[in-house]
């Protein structure tokens, strides 16, 4: 019998699924982080060989028998940085007498996009932490919208709302804006009372900025005049990525799966986008993910048998 292994992983864990050929799910687990970005390719390396090492073991199967195996994780999508990763895994595996015929890493945003519609065409609208969008048109081609990170891009992310909202406290503080909820709301959720509590919270701390979009969210549902003008420009500019998108994929029905939990929780961002979306394109549909990512990593590895 012939196996695939399918990962996506991330900054805290790595879920892990192994399957025969026909996609069936035969074991299933769970590792620790990796983000080889952060960690570096040794320490992802061993969470990756901890993982197969599972599956062989607790199947009773030899490492000859995975056919492939596909990891999803953060930095995947440069291919330099992905090859370096490929190495180290293949050296420790080595190392312990492990023979993978074939590993690869790729974006854990191109999992996600093969997991949402099986391998089928579409686009996956990401808005996290960070904001990307991908697609994949009919002869299979990839392309991306945005991107750019936080210096450059993540519109509508997490990240862009939370720098926005604490820009509207930090004028509130000293005048040259006006008064708003969010710093009060700032000032329960994170104790900052003063320009130079969040001066220091954000310059020496390394504060999460990311962390203060929800409170963005919540005055904007208490109908905080200056959170509602930040999510609504934050949502034209994903409406932006969807229309970019909708012009390179020239598809008569635009299908679209929203990932992360600024679009997929109930939440005055995710109601207000996609209100933006219904009114804006008529030809746009919006899909639940048909799978989880693991299994467009899955799909990723048998696809590199064929």
């Amino acid at each position: 019998m012939k196996y695939l292994i399918g990962m996506d992983g991330g900054g805290t864990k790595t879920k892990c699924i192994l399957t025969d050929l026909e996609l069936n799910i035969i074991f299933e687990t769970t590792g620790g982080p990796s983000n080889f970005l952060m960690l570096g390719n040794d320490k992802v390396a061993e969470t990756i060989l901890a993982l197969i090492t599972e599956c062989v073991q607790n199947q009773k199967i030899d490492s000859n028998a995975i056919e492939s195996i596909v990891l999803g994780t953060t930095g995947g999508g440069r291919r330099s940085d992905a090859e370096s990763l490929e190495n180290s895994i293949n050296e420790i595996t080595i190392s312990k007498s492990i023979a993978l015929k074939n590993f690869k890493v790729e974006s854990d945003a191109r999992i996600a996009l093969e997991g949402a519609f099986s391998g089928k065409p579409g686009s996956i609208l990401i808005a996290g932490t960070g904001s990307i969008m991908f697609g994949k048109d009919a002869k299979g081609q990839i392309h991306r919208v945005g991107g750019f990170g936080r210096f450059l891009g993540d519109e509508g992310s997490g990240y862009r709302i939370g720098q926005r909202g604490l820009n509207a406290v930090a004028k509130d503080f000293d005048g040259r804006g006006n008064k708003t909820l969010m710093t009060e709301l700032v000032l329960k959720q994170f104790s900052i009372s003063s320009p130079e509590m969040l001066i220091t919270e954000i310059y020496r701390n390394n504060f999460d900025i990311a962390s203060a979009a929800p409170i963005v969210l919540e005055a904007a549902e208490k109908n905080d005049k200056e959170a509602i003008k930040i999510i609504e420009s934050e949502a034209d500019e994903m409406i932006l990525h969807i229309f970019a998108m909708k012009q390179i994929l020239n598809e008569k029905t635009f299908y679209v799966s929203f990932i992360g939990s600024l679009l997929t929780k109930e939440n005055y961002y995710s109601y207000l986008f996609k209100e933006k979306v219904v009114k804006k394109f008529s030809n746009v549909v919006i899909k639940e993910a048909e799978n989880p990512p693991e299994i467009g990593a899955v799909l990723m590895a048998k696809n590199s048998i064929n």
